[in-house]
């Protein structure tokens, strides 16, 4: 079944899931932490970059004409709210190793909170405006989202690899959420603005600003690790390497996908399968145990 014609409309709840970090080694893929790391960012980004989709769609709310969209935009929230959290988890287990995120975890508030958050003030035509913008951001990044959830949901190499099974249960229950949500930031711009232009453009824009974010938390993560030699950088071969060996994404993989969301026929059901998505959230040890 080709996953774009699958019934998406799933009723999205939030799961209140629990990880322990207290056995979690700070290269929890086994002998490699630039994958490790590569993956780390994500730790970074999503508790300030999610809490800050939720306080958008709510200010959306109000705008909603649509009593299911509205309903799949309450589940989507709550969703990455328990997101946010999860990750917060490992920020703090990665303190506690003697890896300190906080200086880069600074930079991300600053851009979530400041650059991207509201402007108290505005006129209320300019007000929407803004709004509407951020929300086209959040759908472009929620096109990325989508993208990395497929991966990992397929990335067997992981497995293999002796991956820390608590770490990747938390990377494929989040990454089953963010297929099984794909399509409400972008059903939500379309609502509120149909048009072509300002999806492109703010994808334009967010697609760089986030490869620029994730190259640099790379960076700053090698720099800070404790238990790798001072002055140990990130390279690029050994991103490559990575890649070859199914740790992490493949860039070729990642732009085409990154091209898709440009096409006039776009449908975020063209990333990953709703199916495959339900079907681990159905067996992830901690979606498992939430539901109990």
């Amino acid at each position: 079944m080709n996953p774009a014609d699958e019934h998406d409309n799933l009723v999205l709840r939030a799961r209140d899931v629990h990880f322990d970090w207290g056995r979690l080694p700070l290269h929890w893929i086994p002998g490699e932490p630039m994958a490790t790391h590569t993956i780390n960012v994500l730790h970074m980004l999503l508790p300030e970059g999610e809490r800050w989709f939720v306080r958008t769609f709510r200010q959306a709310l109000p705008l909603i004409t649509d009593d299911e969209l509205r309903e799949r935009v309450l589940g989507f929230t709550g969703q990455e709210a328990v997101h946010a959290e999860a990750h917060q988890g490992v920020l703090d287990h990665l303190l506690a190793k003697g890896l300190d995120p906080r200086p880069y975890v600074r930079q991300v508030e600053y851009l979530f909170g400041r650059v991207l958050g509201e402007r108290p003030g505005l006129p209320p035509d300019r007000a929407r405006e803004h709004l509407v913008e951020r929300i086209a951001v959040i759908a472009g990044i929620e096109h990325f989202t989508a993208f990395l959830g497929d991966w990992v949901l397929n990335a067997d190499a992981l497995d293999r690899a002796g991956t820390d099974p608590t770490m990747l249960d938390l990377l494929r229950w989040h990454g089953a959420e963010e297929v099984e949500h794909r399509s409400v930031a972008y059903d939500l711009l379309r609502h509120l603005d149909p048009g072509y232009l300002r999806r492109v453009r703010t994808m334009a824009i967010a697609g760089p600003v986030l490869f620029h974010l994730w190259v640099r938390g790379v960076r700053y993560l090698m720099a800070a690790d404790p238990e790798l030699p001072p002055g140990t950088r990130a390279r690029w071969r050994g991103y490559a390497d990575a890649c070859r060996r199914g740790l992490l994404p493949r860039p070729a993989k990642a732009a085409r996908s990154a091209v898709r969301y440009f096409s006039r026929h776009y449908h975020p059901g063209q990333e990953g399968s709703t199916r495959q998505a339900v079907a681990y959230l159905a067996s992830s040890p901690a979606a498992r145990a939430a539901a109990h």
